[in-house]
């Protein structure tokens, strides 16, 4: 059986690496972690955030939610500091809103970078006129009780992705993605060389250069057998009426 708990403490990565991963895109973040380790830690399209113009990155303040039940959140939000990004969750159910207006008046005085939420939020105007981050996946009104059971800073599983505490979460337009922290070194560097990379792209492209050859397609579309005709498929269509 697994017990109500509350940790009031994360490990913790090199903040200068943390503050280095909100300077690329979550694709970059996804591919430097690789095909199996991208697809494992980006979580799932459902989760979109308020202010697509908003980008963050902190350590993971992780709080398991009862359906209906907002008082896990108030603990990871009282324990949170500077910086950090609360990972709320009660499942994913729609009912009891696990984050609003107040919630996010408080947690802009402590700067924490912002909140992900696997289940609903309220008070989306004011939220959104304050430009405090936020990422969900509903939206509803209805009350949420102070009651429990729930936990605190512990492993759990936010929209398909497994978040530890102090896990390095980014977010931007595109998602989010939770970098465990013995890859974020890892990542970063490898993200570093994409972003030079692309931005070379970027200059070829300008110069008048193919992306279908810049990205090695032509060599992958060869190499996939699939046939290349220099036809329209009317022409096919009328080669087999006759036969």
């Amino acid at each position: 059986m697994i017990h109500p708990v509350i940790y009031t403490k994360v490990p913790r990565s090199d903040p200068k690496l943390v503050s280095e991963a909100a300077s690329y895109g979550i694709s970059d973040l996804h591919e430097a972690l690789g095909a199996s380790g991208g697809r494992m830690t980006l979580m799932n399209g459902c989760m979109r955030p308020l202010n697509p113009a908003l980008r963050i990155s902190g350590h993971a303040i992780t709080a398991f939610n009862y359906p209906g039940d907002n008082m896990m959140m108030h603990k990871a939000l009282h324990l949170a500091q500077e910086g950090d990004v609360l990972v709320l969750t009660n499942g994913g159910g729609v009912q009891g809103a696990l984050w609003g207006e107040l919630a996010a008046v408080y947690a802009k005085t402590k700067n924490l970078a912002g909140v992900i939420v696997e289940g609903s939020i309220r008070d989306t105007d004011a939220l959104a006129e304050m430009k405090f981050p936020v990422w969900f996946t509903s939206i509803s009104a209805e009350h949420s009780e102070k009651r429990g059971p729930g936990s605190v800073n512990v492993p759990m599983i936010c929209a398909g992705v497994l978040v530890n505490p102090g896990d390095i979460v980014v977010a931007d337009a595109d998602g989010v993605i939770v970098i465990p922290r013995a890859h974020l070194q890892s990542a970063i560097e490898i993200a570093r060389v994409r972003k030079v990379k692309e931005d070379d792209m970027r200059r070829q492209i300008a110069s008048g250069a193919s992306l279908f050859e810049l990205g090695k397609v032509d060599i992958a579309l060869k190499a996939s057998g699939i046939a290349v005709r220099e036809s329209t498929w009317l022409d096919d269509e009328a080669s087999d009426s006759t036969q």
